[in-house]
């Protein structure tokens, strides 16, 4: 449970695979916000408002710079100055005017339209090229595939695709995986008519006849959760707004608890139960978490006993919990103290955590639910602390416990049984991914996991934990790939501190490395949250045309252990960029790529080292794609009215302590764009991001058109009609990427 459950990332996740939050670090600004307005409402009238407003052809050819006899020029923003005040000093900002937090500026949304336009103009002919990998994509996709079925509470759970559908069904068969399916969520038939849709979050009841779920319709992640019946297909009137996606029932089948938004900033912030058929106004409050730099979730425990509720921040824990059957009052486990993190679950009886107490890599510890009782807990220790092995997470069964760990940067996966004997899973590849998978049924001995790498498609398996017998339960299909065709590696770079950065590779046999290929190098390095190699169908014909795809584990994330992020984050925020930096360096001058034919990207923070890569080192890459990024650091950190500010202030600093303004003043995109050549760019953003708005990314294309002094090409693009993680739809995000790597082999001069 590291960074933050709600970080500037570009991920989202099925919550209801995951009995127990998993790492903060999952949701932050991985792919932040003003006071928000019902957006819901707001964006169909914004489009209606854009071709009302965007027909002043005099005020766009003022935006853009260009007539209608003109080539297409780069548009220039309005230069309007501002004062963006601090306890430590005033900046001055000419762009801070694109802000707006209603999306309704005429002005605004003319800026965004002509540099659509623009980027329309200058990607036009790249079109064939984008339709050619786009359907390079598409055939290595099996359209209609399925997810591997798993039990609960007398049920078999499955989501599938139909072919050419861009959303799943899914579905459940009673007591038998060969029963005839009943179809839970439509989800074609519920995206029609939206052009953005996501189902979130969905629990059944205990007496699997309701489920409640969480929809979006807009991409800010402001949910709707709705009930329907399972029974008839019909929806209950009961619909709660503006909630967190993840939502609880409690044992009576008829009290669901759900996490409210502060409307505000977005933060959860109340934990609220609903008793269907009641209005939500008489919603009963449960907890109110008052400190705005933690936020929470809810959940079960493995055995069903108890529901949890569970507030963190980057440095702190705190859980309280109560019986299912009587969820009304709540007891915290152990209070909340700086720098101590936990996270507990419960099985046979006691109490199992994993916690960073004496363990800065975390350790696993268990109490006995009569010991807890008494009130002086006398928790032990059931895995020693490591210096070596890091602790990502755990899942208890009847009679033992597994265990997700990291050790040498890759993720992998051991087993303990009752007495103290540790069973590891073991793998055949140096640079590979371990996760446990949906495991709902406690009283087995198999327990699912996941296995891939950036050549093996992922693996479902299953182990047996008193055998090791291994099954596999499915291959995810890759049509038209052949693993054999391709090489994992697993380097170390040397940093400019002497310290050794983990890096996988995978390249197409063949590829020769004499210092000609060219690289496409990602990573993120933020939150604590660890980047883990696995095959993108969408990266098969980069590696097909020639080019090396790198993966740099850099400090921030985790792959390494607590201490990687220490090193990463806060006053040492500087090792990530320069990590990344140092890694493409060494990449060069081992022959794997050619100096002069480096692509880099990163999106939402990894957007955030995306600019900071680009003032500090331009001339090692040739062309840079920046998503969603995270690049007024300062500004954005200095408003508490932002979504994800607050709590963030053990990620970034507080801005308002002069040496934390200083340092991220130090590297913050925006205000480091200096006047100086820079590579070719993509940007995009969209519209309705919550985690990192609009408006950052923006601005600091208006900046670098106003400072720069190459003619690389820059482009923006701005989706008008989604958020954080782009438009929805499993297709429609290869269109967008089929996009920026077109640009990209463009500029690496890739046939």
């Amino acid at each position: 449970m590291e960074g933050n459950a709600k970080q500037r990332t570009a991920c989202g996740f099925p919550l209801h695979q995951l009995r127990w939050c998993p790492s903060p670090s999952a949701m932050g600004r991985m792919a932040c916000v003003p006071p928000p307005l019902p957006y819901h409402s707001q964006q169909q009238s914004t489009g209606d408002m854009m071709r009302k407003t965007l027909l002043a052809g005099a005020a766009l050819a003022l935006a853009t710079g260009a007539t209608a006899q003109q080539a297409p020029t780069p548009p220039r923003a309005a230069k309007k100055p501002f004062q963006v005040t601090s306890p430590n000093g005033n900046r001055s900002d000419d762009y801070y005017w694109l802000r707006d937090d209603t999306r309704k500026n005429p002005e605004m949304l003319a800026y965004l339209k002509a540099e659509n336009d623009y980027a329309d103009s200058q990607l036009n002919a790249l079109k064939p090229l984008q339709d050619k990998l786009y359907a390079e994509t598409v055939s290595h996709i099996k359209q209609d595939d399925s997810s591997v079925p798993y039990s609960k509470n007398g049920y078999w759970y499955q989501t599938r695709f139909d072919t050419g559908a861009d959303y799943p069904v899914i579905e459940r068969r009673k007591g038998d995986r060969n029963a005839p399916a009943q179809v839970m969520f439509d989800q074609p038939a519920m995206a029609k008519g939206h052009s953005f849709f996501s189902l979130s979050d969905w629990t059944v009841s205990p007496d699997n006849r309701l489920v409640a779920y969480a929809e979006d319709n807009v991409g800010r992640r402001q949910y709707t959760l709705k009930i329907k019946d399972l029974t008839t297909g019909q929806l209950l009137p009961d619909t709660i707004t503006n909630a967190e996606p993840n939502v609880l029932w409690a044992d009576d089948n008829r009290t669901i608890l759900y996490v409210a938004k502060d409307p505000t900033t977005l933060r959860g912030y109340k934990v609220m139960a609903h008793v269907l058929g009641t209005p939500v106004s008489q919603d009963k409050m449960l907890y109110e978490e008052k400190d705005d730099t933690f936020q929470m979730g809810i959940a079960r425990t493995s055995d069903d006993r108890f529901i949890c509720v569970f507030v963190q921040s980057t440095v702190s824990d705190e859980q309280r919990c109560a019986p299912a059957t009587t969820p009304a009052t709540l007891q915290v486990l152990a209070p909340r103290k700086r720098d101590l993190r936990y996270q507990a679950d419960h099985m046979d009886g006691r109490w199992i955590a994993r916690t960073n107490l004496r363990a800065k890599n975390y350790t696993l510890m268990t109490v006995a639910d009569a010991d807890l009782a008494k009130g002086t807990p006398a928790w032990r220790d059931l895995t020693p602390a490591s210096e070596t092995v890091f602790i990502e997470g755990f899942k208890p069964f009847k009679g033992f416990v597994a265990i997700d760990q990291r050790e040498g940067g890759n993720r992998m996966i051991r087993l303990l049984d009752a007495a103290g004997k540790s069973l590891p899973v073991k793998a055949d590849e140096p640079a590979y991914r371990m996760a446990l998978d949906v495991n709902e049924e406690p009283a087995t001995d198999w327990v699912r996991y996941t296995y891939g790498s950036l050549v093996t498609p992922t693996t479902t398996y299953e182990v047996n934990a008193k055998t090791a017998e291994r099954r596999v339960l499915k291959v995810a299909p890759v049509p038209g790939y052949d693993p054999a065709n391709y090489v994992t590696e697993r380097v170390w770079a040397t940093a400019r501190d002497g310290v050794e950065v983990p890096v996988s590779l995978v390249y197409r046999k063949g590829t020769k490395r004499d210092g000609t290929a060219p690289l496409f190098q990602y990573a993120y390095g933020s939150y604590g949250n660890s980047m883990d190699p696995a095959v993108d169908p969408g990266r098969i014909g980069l590696l097909d045309r020639g080019v090396v795809y790198a993966l740099a584990h850099i400090r921030g994330g985790q792959e390494m252990g607590r201490q990687w992020y220490d090193d990463g984050h806060l006053l040492n925020k500087k090792n990530s960029f320069t990590d990344f930096i140092d890694v493409t360096r060494y990449l060069v001058t081992q022959k794997y790529a050619a100096k002069d034919r480096v692509a880099a990207m990163g999106g939402s923070a990894g957007g955030l080292l995306m600019g900071a890569v680009a003032n500090m080192a331009p001339q090692d890459y040739k062309v840079i794609v920046a998503q969603v990024p995270f690049v007024d650091v300062v500004t954005t950190m200095l408003d508490a009215s932002i979504p994800l500010t607050t709590f963030e202030y053990d990620e970034w600093g507080n801005p308002a302590q002069k040496q934390y303004y200083d340092y991220m003043l130090s590297y913050s995109p925006y205000d480091q764009v200096a006047a100086k050549n820079y590579p070719a760019l993509y940007v995009g953003t969209g519209l309705w991001d919550s985690q990192v708005q609009y408006y950052e990314p923006a601005k600091w294309v208006a900046k670098l058109r106003e400072m720069k002094t190459d003619k690389n090409p820059l482009l923006f693009r701005t989706n008008m009609e989604a958020g954080h993680g782009g438009k929805s739809g499993r297709f429609e995000r290869y269109r967008q990427n089929a996009e920026w790597g077109a640009f990209v082999l463009q500029q690496l001069a890739v046939e």
